[in-house]
């Protein structure tokens, strides 16, 4: 059974030794991790949306031929608690593989200390985000 990627890990380690007061910062930071959606990528094509989102959230997760999982993201600025968890899987997901983006655990957010800073509703988003991205991969696997 594959571990969560390292760097996600690192992450997740980060936020749960935080003190409590300082989360919701550190978790703000992600927020600017997302780069703009590549030029071609604008009508959101092949991208998924995420309804449990409070926000139009679009996602798109692709196994490429190397074998790594390439995340696609679609979120406004004007949501930044849901760019924060998206930013979180496209820093801590970079270069994984799809064994261990499937062994990413489905309750990363409160594992990282987020349940006491932020909504039910939010964690709810962003644990959406997290399976949706995990089912795209599985398609592709076959």
């Amino acid at each position: 059974m594959a571990d969560m990627p390292a760097r996600l890990a690192e992450i997740v380690d980060e936020f749960a030794a935080a003190p409590r007061d300082l989360v919701l910062e550190m978790l703000l930071e992600y927020a600017d991790v997302i780069p703009v959606l590549p030029a071609g990528a604008a009508e959101r094509e092949g991208m998924e949306q995420v309804p449990e989102c409070q926000t139009s959230f679009f996602l798109r997760a692709e196994v490429t031929p190397e074998g790594t999982v390439a995340t696609i993201f679609d979120c406004p600025p004007e949501a930044p608690t849901t760019r924060a968890f998206a930013g979180i899987l496209a820093e801590g997901l970079a270069q994984a593989s799809p064994e261990e983006v499937l062994a990413v655990p489905d309750d990363l957010y409160q594992r990282m200390g987020l349940a006491q800073a932020i909504s039910p509703l939010r964690i709810r988003g962003g644990t959406a985000i997290l399976g949706r991205l995990k089912r795209q991969v599985r398609e592709q696997l076959g």
